[in-house]
């Protein structure tokens, strides 16, 4: 991986405005940017203006963000088991995916779910009738959805490659990929911190998923131990997976051109700041 063939961004905080999401990135000399379009933790989203709309689009071309990645909302279940919830769950995502495309964004970032009241297997396809329900009428344009791997706390689907490898296929020609979140794959078991455990995640990935099905990195820490099933995401460098780890998938060529989103705890600005610096500075130099 070098510095002309990677984009690192954060995901911004919008501060009640969209496009102050895009300004912040930019401010931090970022190349790409995720955000939420709505609150995170609520079903109900206002309607976007296209007044709105259209500044952001002008901005965000402006500053040369790209690709643009949005995150769904936390509460979607697209595999519950209660049909309120999972018909709850549909509606939101398909107000969301209206929503990102109308903003122009590249990817839509989306937890698979829960399998809670059925079996894994159940859940998986549960999951993939949703989203195929949701996108049945839907002119997606070029917008991606990006399934997200999960640290596997509860009943979560998702902690393995081969249920993201299952959803995948179950989804068939659909527009979807793979978003890999570090922090949540070492907490699913899969050993990133050495270089053997690398390397033998990185053929299981390949082996269920396929590399090139991974769209975006979630690049992440953990206060976590591997295998702990708990998502709990910390400073680049500083957590279980440690400083030799990333320098290892950045040096590597895996992701090579893979966008990266640092998803790091922030009290201050200087709390991203740091972390960039360290994902800047062991990106391997051209030549």
């Amino acid at each position: 991986m070098s510095g002309v063939d990677v984009r690192i961004g954060i995901h911004a905080s919008t501060s009640g405005e969209l496009i102050h999401a895009l300004r912040e990135a930019a401010e931090l000399k970022c190349q790409t940017v995720q955000l939420f379009s709505r609150n995170p933790r609520g079903w109900e989203a206002r309607a976007l203006e296209a007044t709105e709309v259209r500044a952001f689009r002008r901005e965000r071309e402006r500053l040369g963000l790209d690709p643009l990645v949005i995150h769904a909302p936390y509460l979607l279940h697209l595999a519950a088991a209660n049909p309120e919830v999972r018909e709850r769950s549909i509606q939101a995502l398909r107000q969301e995916i209206q929503r990102v495309i109308q903003l122009g964004a590249d990817y839509l970032v989306l937890h698979p779910g829960s399998a809670l009241g059925r079996s894994v297997e159940d859940g998986i396809r549960a999951c993939a009738r949703a989203i195929r329900q949701v996108v049945r009428d839907v002119a997606m344009d070029s917008l991606c959805l990006l399934l997200e791997n999960t640290a596997g706390q509860g009943h979560q689907i998702g902690w393995r490659f081969e249920h993201l490898a299952a959803l995948l296929e179950e989804l068939g020609e659909l527009p979807v990929g793979i978003c890999l979140d570090t922090a949540h794959a070492f907490a699913a078991g899969y050993d990133l911190a050495t270089e053997a455990g690398l390397a033998e995640t990185l053929v299981q990935l390949q082996a269920t998923v396929g590399l090139e099905r991974v769209r975006v990195l979630h690049l992440n820490d953990t206060r976590i131990p591997c295998g702990g099933r708990v998502d709990r995401h910390w400073h680049i460098g500083e957590g279980n997976l440690g400083a030799e780890a990333f320098r290892r998938i950045l040096a590597g060529a895996a992701f090579r051109g893979c966008p990266l989103i640092l998803e790091t705890p922030r009290k201050t600005v200087e709390d991203d700041r740091r972390n960039l610096a360290r994902v800047r500075a062991w990106v391997a130099p051209t030549g």
